[in-house]
């Protein structure tokens, strides 16, 4: 491509190559933003299918799309300044102190991930629903904690303990914690006699 663009650009009068010089970075430019938009398009599909399968949260859909919109616009980004003459070597010393950053930022916030992917893996497995009843298990078989699935988001899982919807007590407990535990689980019409026979 270049070595096409160099023979057209000896081949025409100067004030043609001038233009030239112009036009083409841009076109390059608009190209590379066409591509991003197109790649979130089919990022965006993609989960759609993937939150119908799987029933993931709106939550978490959103959440993988604005990263996904960070790191396919970011890079976008980078590749148009470099259609215009930004050195390669400063956008990679930008680049590596921002993933530096990213790094520290990222073991700060070690738990809150972690919780995060656990909720991933708790609606991909299915390891539990709203409306489930759950107990986890300390190591020895004690009963740590028993309720109903109220919620479950990005961070927590809440459980009724005991009384219905508006009344009693609810417990937040971090989605990690269910991968921490063994996990005994009752759902359908077992569930409802579990919650019953528990006085809930």
């Amino acid at each position: 491509m270049r070595k096409l663009l160099q023979s057209l650009h000896d081949r025409l009068p100067g004030w043609v190559t001038d233009w030239l010089d112009t036009v083409v970075p841009v076109l390059e430019v608009l190209f590379i933003g066409l591509a991003a938009w197109l790649l979130m398009r089919l990022a965006r599909q993609l989960m759609r299918r993937a939150s119908r399968t799987y029933g993931l949260p709106v939550s978490f859909a959103t959440l993988f799309l604005r990263v996904a919109a960070v790191l396919v616009y970011g890079g976008a980004l980078l590749w148009a300044l470099e259609r215009f003459g930004v050195s390669g070597a400063v956008l990679w010393s930008a680049f590596t102190g921002f993933a530096t950053v990213a790094a520290v930022a990222f073991f700060a916030a070690w738990s809150v991930l972690s919780n995060l992917f656990c909720a991933l893996l708790i609606y991909t497995t299915r390891a539990f629903r709203v409306g489930d009843m759950v107990e986890l298990l300390e190591p020895g078989g004690t009963p740590l904690v028993k309720g109903r699935v109220a919620d479950i988001n990005l961070v927590y899982t809440t459980l009724h303990e005991t009384g219905d919807g508006s009344n009693g007590t609810r417990l937040q407990l971090p989605n990690s914690l269910f991968f921490q535990r063994a996990l005994r689980r009752w759902h359908g019409e077992v569930a409802e006699a579990a919650g019953e026979a528990d006085g809930g």
